[in-house]
């Protein structure tokens, strides 16, 4: 009868000391953050230059892929063969698009002769948003919502035009001194308005 008694407890109890180590949010940073989703479509078409056949169907590709300003577009040169890099470009052109220097790793090998054009997609979104799990009160430990964060990471997903920048960002350029001190140089150069006297302004004898 003890044992039982005993096993009747913990069963008690065990549920009681999960919900305590159940992780809350005590701090500033949302757990809630974005998450970038790339997809890399290919195409192999010869590399010897296009003919008006090849064209077509690398352009076709484009429309089917709704191919639009936030694309990557790189070529894979590595079976040896570049003469087609002009030719795609310039359809590449047409979409509003550069050829992107550099092209992931992707399956399966290239056929000697053959170019691989690249698409790289990347999207961005927050899993688990919205998230009302935990109500809002009472809060005995201080914990931000479960919700918190949602709204802004949620739409700067949305709104970036590059979702990669999340990851690695845009290199910077370095700072140019000659810039930063020409608007110095010019208040510092410039006469001071008072110089000229006070203009008076009236309101009498308009229209």
């Amino acid at each position: 009868m003890i044992r039982h008694a005993l096993f009747a407890i913990a069963a008690v109890v065990t549920p009681l000391v999960a919900a305590q180590a159940d992780p809350a949010n005590r701090g500033v940073a949302t757990v809630h953050q974005p998450v970038v989703h790339r997809s890399d479509f290919v195409l192999d078409v010869s590399g010897n230059g296009l003919d008006p056949v090849d064209a077509q169907r690398v352009q076709q590709w484009f429309d089917a892929l709704r191919l639009a300003y936030g694309d990557r577009v790189s070529i894979d040169t590595s079976a040896g063969a570049t003469s087609s890099n002009n030719d795609i470009a310039a359809l590449v052109g047409e979409y509003g698009l550069f050829i992107s220097q550099g092209s992931p790793v992707t399956e399966g090998a290239i056929t000697p002769g053959n170019v691989r054009i690249v698409v790289s997609r990347s999207t961005a979104s927050v899993p688990g948003c919205p998230d009302y799990s935990r109500p809002s009160h009472p809060n005995f430990v201080g914990a931000a919502s479960s919700n918190y964060g949602c709204g802004i990471n949620s739409t700067l997903a949305a709104m970036v035009a590059n979702p990669e920048d999340l990851v690695r960002g845009q290199a910077g350029s370095l700072p140019s001194p000659d810039t930063a001190a020409k608007a110095i140089k010019v208040w510092r150069n410039s006469n001071p308005s008072s110089m000229g006297g006070l203009k008076t302004e009236t309101t009498k004898g308009g229209n």
